[in-house]
């Protein structure tokens, strides 16, 4: 079985998609994908589906979108193996399985851009925590790639679905700020000039970025559209979240005034420090 959720859903067997179209069950296949080889609980499913409000027949609806998933993965399975029977060959009870309290979508050791990007993100961490800039670079772009989108882009979520939609978009954006660091210990300044400056108008409020977009400016010579950046977001700061910039942004900030427009290395030591206050 072959998963993706980073972007619109798709999920296939035997590379034949098995993704309904009604949105309830869309949402069960969704939760069951995401956590494709772990008992998903009918409580978490519920819950989902329901909003703390379901009704009576719950577990029996519930059943019944079970049921409507399996006929389309029993489908995918004729399918893809040509519709040839024999022992051995997976049911669709076999790859959704029912558990007791919960149901598991049984993978089949099958892909998940999920598990990738996690093994990408996570090998390109450690490159960096080992100086390994241009490595992690590379390894972070590449899990970052598996994203077309936003998670679950075409799910109407509920409850469990907007919780995880918003994890996955955190791990995104800290795969990103670990690879725009990585860029700029590389020296990449200028080619990240277009990208940051569509993320610190997205990311109003995201301090690293606002960051890193300073200092990129800085090295390239625009001291004074460095400044600028900082000025923008320390007033949608104060005015929207009645802070004032992190500390490691002000002496950011700082280092970029003294240092004068001819004079970029001078902040690397401040621009290098990791920011921590994100919006």
């Amino acid at each position: 079985m072959d998963i993706e959720v980073l972007g619109t859903l798709a999920v296939r067997e035997q590379g034949v998609s098995v993704t309904p179209t009604a949105p309830k069950p869309r949402q069960v296949l969704a939760l069951l994908a995401l956590h494709a080889d772990q008992v998903v609980p009918v409580s978490a499913l519920i819950e989902e589906l329901w909003a703390g409000t379901p009704p009576r027949s719950a577990r029996t609806t519930l059943q019944t979108y079970v049921l409507q998933l399996r006929t389309l993965i029993a489908t995918a399975l004729e399918q893809g193996e040509g519709g040839e029977g024999g022992e051995g060959r997976r049911t669709a009870k076999d790859v959704l399985v029912t558990l007791p309290g919960g149901y598991l979508l049984n993978s089949g050791g099958g892909t998940s851009d999920v598990r990738e990007f996690d093994r990408l993100a996570g090998m390109g961490y450690r490159a960096m925590d080992a100086g390994d800039f241009p490595g992690a670079a590379r390894l972070l772009r590449e899990a970052l790639a598996l994203w077309s989108g936003p998670a679950f882009a075409d799910v109407h979520g509920g409850i469990q679905l907007d919780m995880e939609t918003r994890r996955l978009e955190e791990t995104r954006l800290c795969a990103l700020d670990q690879r725009i660091e990585a860029d700029l210990r590389i020296g990449r300044h200028r080619e990240l000039l277009a990208e940051l400056t569509v993320l610190a108008s997205r990311y109003r409020t995201h301090e690293n970025l606002h960051g890193q977009f300073m200092l990129a400016l800085h090295r390239s010579g625009r001291r004074g559209e460095a400044l600028d950046v900082y000025q923008r977001l320390r007033g949608v700061l104060v005015r929207e979240l009645g802070l004032e910039p992190s500390a490691s942004l002000r002496r950011l900030q700082r280092s970029i005034l003294m240092a004068g427009p001819e004079s970029p290395a001078a902040v690397a030591e401040s621009g290098n420090e990791r920011l921590v206050r994100v919006g």
